[in-house]
C-alpha cells in the first residue's frame, strides 16, 4: 500500500492594514501620549512620542495609523490597542506594550531590540526586514503572524500561543521557545541553531534546509556530542 501524503494546511498573507488615503499630520498634542487617548487617522513623522507618565500609559488606542522613522522607543504601554497601522523605518526599540492588542498591523524595517509585547495578541500582523533580536512575546497569542527577513536572535516566545505563524529567511539563533503551542507554525529559510524549547516543536513545518540546523540544538538537549 503507498504510503499517504498529507497536504500541508493552506497559508496566506495578513490582511493589509485599512489605512485612509489622506490623514491628518499628528501634532504636538499627539505626539504626547495620554491615559485613555485615542488616536484616529493620524500621520505621525520622524518625532519621538513621549509619555505622561513615567511608569506608562494605560488603555490607548491607535486606529488608522501610519508611522514614519516615529521613535516609540523607552515607551511602556498597558493595554494598548494597534489597529490598521503601518509603521516604516520606526525605532520601537525597548518599547514595551504589556497586555496589548495588535491587529491589521505592517511592521516594515523597523528597529525592534528589546521590544516586550508580554501576554499581548497579535493577529494579521506583517513583521518584515526588522532588527527584532532580545523582543519578548512570553505568554502572547499570535494567529496569522508573518515574520520576514528578520533578525530574531535570542528572541523569546515562551508560553506564547502560535497559530498560523510563519518564519521566512529569518535568524533565530538562540531563541526561546518553551513552553510554547505551536499549530500550523512555518519555518522556511531560517538559521535554527541554538534554540531552546525543541518540544515545544511539535506540530511545526519546518523545511528540509532549516532542519538541518536544528541538529546542534536536538543534540545538545539529548545529551550527544557530536565529533568528526
Amino acid at each position: 500500500m503507498p504510503a499517504r501524503t498529507h497536504a500541508s494546511p493552506p497559508v496566506r498573507e495578513p490582511k493589509t492594514p485599512r489605512i485612509p488615503r489622506r490623514l491628518t499630520p499628528a501634532g504636538k498634542v499627539e505626539r504626547h501620549i495620554r491615559h485613555d487617548g485615542k488616536y484616529l487617522s493620524l500621520e505621525y513623522g520622524a518625532d519621538t512620542l513621549s509619555m505622561d507618565d513615567p511608569d506608562g500609559v494605560e488603555d490607548v488606542e491607535f486606529e488608522r495609523c501610519r508611522f514614519t522613522q516615529t521613535v516609540f522607543s523607552g515607551l511602556v504601554l498597558h493595554r494598548a490597542g494597534l489597529a490598521d497601522c503601518a509603521f516604516s523605518d520606526a525605532d520601537l526599540a525597548n518599547l514595551r506594550a504589556f497586555n496589548s492588542r495588535m491587529f491589521n498591523v505592517q511592521i516594515m524595517n523597523a528597529r525592534m531590540t528589546g521590544m516586550q509585547l508580554a501576554e499581548s495578541g497579535l493577529r494579521d500582523v506583517l513583521v518584515e526586514g526588522c532588527r527584532a533580536d532580545l523582543t519578548g512575546f512570553r505568554f502572547a497569542h499570535l494567529r496569522d503572524v508573518v515574520f520576514r527577513d528578520c533578525n530574531l536572535t535570542e528572541a523569546t516566545f515562551q508560553s506564547a500561543e502560535m497559530t498560523g505563524v510563519r518564519f521566512e529567511n529569518c535568524r533565530l539563533g538562540g531563541a526561546q521557545f518553551s513552553g510554547a503551542e505551536m499549530r500550523t507554525v512555518r519555518f522556511r529559510g531560517c538559521d535554527l541553531r541554538g534554540v531552546a524549547g525543541l518540544d515545544s516543536f511539535r506540530g511545526a513545518i519546518v523545511a528540509s534546509g532549516d532542519a538541518m540546523t536544528l541538529l546542534d540544538a536536538f543534540a545538545a538537549e539529548l545529551g550527544i556530542t557530536i565529533e568528526d
